[in-house]
């Protein structure tokens, strides 16, 4: 397997299609709002011209509204990597969920999970009673090492954290541990992008979202807003809640678009956070001239090793 990841608006597709050009790959994607159909520009989603006619797996292949786990992430990428290797090609994952990067390449088994009857409509009861900060401050009571990798205010996963600790007695962390095989089920190059200065990063953010302003993100946005109900997913996702005050009639539309350059900004040292926590990434300057180069020698290597 080979891997390209990083932080948002680092380059990581245009590497990735080089590199299946190059060396016969197909794309698997590693991303959780990618899945999703409809969702292009709030999601930065590889257009068709971008992919230069290389496949890419694990793109618009859902509703909006149907939800999709990392346990589906990890069936759904083993699978596409026995497709694609049994054609003769070179499997690529590429993408920035980090949980769902690891989860594959590190062979996390799920195993399957009866939530108690009535426990998930409890949770939901609480949090509208207790409101989000009790329910976050619940969570890192039971399970400090998930809340620390669970924004306080993405309420589903703290839900889910907190449905998992309730249903089984343990901590997430527990059963990552548990879900662990011996050995990783892939001998895998894993290509990090990232720049030397942080404001290089932040400047293409910057840039990107004013990019996806002009390609109609507002309307993409406000969908999202008149279906919140039944898009949970996307409702929570970055691109699009943070329009939710301007729909509204609570804000302006300025200040949504910074907070937005904002919340990417925070997501992308998150991102960084969560792959520099990660065994054996090869890290490379996503603004040298000849990163592309860089990675080719890194992968002609690899593959040389059999």
């Amino acid at each position: 397997m080979l891997a390209v990841v990083g932080p948002t608006a680092s380059g990581k597709t245009a590497l990735g299609v080089a590199l299946a050009e190059q060396f016969g790959g197909e794309i698997i994607s590693a991303d959780s709002m990618q899945i999703y159909k409809g969702l292009d520009v709030g999601t930065a989603k590889v257009t068709p011209e971008e992919t230069c006619g290389i496949p890419h797996h694990g793109v618009d292949i859902l509703q909006p509204d149907e939800p999709f786990s990392v346990a589906d992430f990890t069936a759904l990428a083993g699978a596409l990597e026995h497709e694609i290797s049994s054609r003769g090609h070179l499997p690529i994952l590429v993408g920035g969920t980090g949980l769902y990067v690891q989860s594959f390449l590190y062979g996390v088994r799920f195993a399957a999970e009866k939530t108690p009857d009535g426990l998930r409509e409890q949770l939901a009861a609480e949090l509208n009673e207790k409101g989000p900060e009790a329910m976050y401050a619940e969570l890192q009571a039971v399970d400090p090492e998930a809340a620390a990798a669970i924004h306080p205010n993405n309420h589903v996963r703290v839900l889910r954290a907190l449905e998992h600790y309730r249903a089984t007695g343990k901590k997430l962390s527990e059963q990552k541990a548990d879900s662990l095989p011996p050995e990783k089920p892939y001998r895998s190059l894993i290509l990090g992008l990232d720049f030397p200065e942080r404001a290089q990063l932040y400047r293409r953010i910057d840039l990107r979202v004013d990019l996806m302003m002009e390609q109609d993100l507002l309307n993409e946005a406000k969908r999202v807003w008149e279906h919140r109900d039944t898009y949970k997913t996307a409702a929570q996702a970055i691109g699009y809640k943070e329009f939710f005050p301007y729909f509204a009639g609570e804000s302006a539309l300025a200040p949504c678009v910074e907070k937005l350059k904002q919340a990417s900004r925070n997501y992308a040292k998150r991102q960084l956070t969560w792959f520099r926590h990660m065994e054996g990434i090869c890290w490379l300057d996503a603004s040298a001239p000849d990163v592309r180069e860089q990675a080719a020698r890194l992968t002609n290597e690899f593959l040389a090793k059999g």
